[in-house]
């Protein structure tokens, strides 16, 4: 059992049926967390912490949903990307506003930069604006892929962020290893790439064909992607949107030339 179980969200981007938001779910509410499911309707990956055009006068649509292995927590299928569940389960449109939001797991790493990207991640970011701690979780690709490590770790991570100080951020890349076979735990920075980046193939008619490529980059090895290609568990610690550079000119600048009349 947890220390000290908290109301917790399970979330993810690529929809209420992938097998990794349930793995996520079962894992936390086993370790007795009070677990509320709310996940996209459809694949929003890549969404960031994107939460869609809303009006004063718009509805949030979801719906209840069944999902095996989970009869005792509520789940729900959200019409919009995981931030806008986030959102919505803070504003207590689920029940009891969620201490914890828990995001994934996603098949694949979000490591590098480009997890500005991620909607697992941005989901996480979410929780932290909205007074809430979060936290990502992704696991590396392969046959098989071992949902129970990856769901074994963010159990500890999760234990870690309840004493935490509130919108605490951890973004948790896992490899897709069999627990026996993890090498071991690491803070890491954000590495320059991710596993992958994307390059333009060819253009035409409209359209520009893009494709996912290895980078093939060396990374120094305090940087979760290449932590987790050494078979470890990379965690960074992320922060959101905050104010900074007010040491900049910019504003004396701007306002010699718009007064000025220049």
């Amino acid at each position: 059992m947890a220390p000290s179980g908290r109301r917790v969200l399970v979330t993810n981007d690529d929809g209420w049926r992938s097998p990794g938001v349930a793995a996520l779910a079962r894992a936390l509410a086993d370790d007795g967390h009070d677990v509320v499911l709310a996940a996209p309707v459809e694949d929003m990956s890549g969404s960031g912490a994107a939460i869609g055009p809303l009006h004063s006068d718009a509805a949030i649509a979801y719906e209840d949903v069944e999902i095996p292995g989970l009869d005792d927590i509520p789940c729900y299928a959200v019409e919009g990307p995981p931030a806008v569940a986030v959102m919505a389960a803070r504003l207590g449109g689920f029940g009891d506003p969620p201490d914890l939001i828990a995001s994934g797991i996603n098949p694949g790493p979000n490591t590098g930069r480009s997890t500005l990207h991620s909607g697992t991640v941005g989901a996480a970011l979410t929780a932290a604006n909205f007074g809430a701690s979060g936290m990502a979780v992704s696991l590396g690709v392969g046959d098989p892929i071992h949902w129970d490590t990856a769901a074994r770790v963010a159990v500890l991570a999760a234990r870690w962020l309840v004493d935490a100080p509130a919108t605490t951020v951890l973004n948790v890349n896992v490899p897709n290893l069999p627990a026996g076979e993890v090498a071991g735990v690491r803070l890491a920075r954000l590495a320059a790439f991710g596993t992958v980046r994307a390059a333009i193939t060819g253009s035409g008619g409209g359209k520009l064909q893009i494709e996912l490529r290895a980078t093939n980059v060396t990374l120094k090895p305090d940087t979760d992607t290449a932590t987790v290609l050494a078979g470890m568990v990379a965690i960074t610690p992320l922060v959101g949107i905050r104010t900074a550079g007010l040491e900049s000119d910019v504003a004396e600048i701007l306002q010699a030339d718009l007064l000025g009349g220049a």
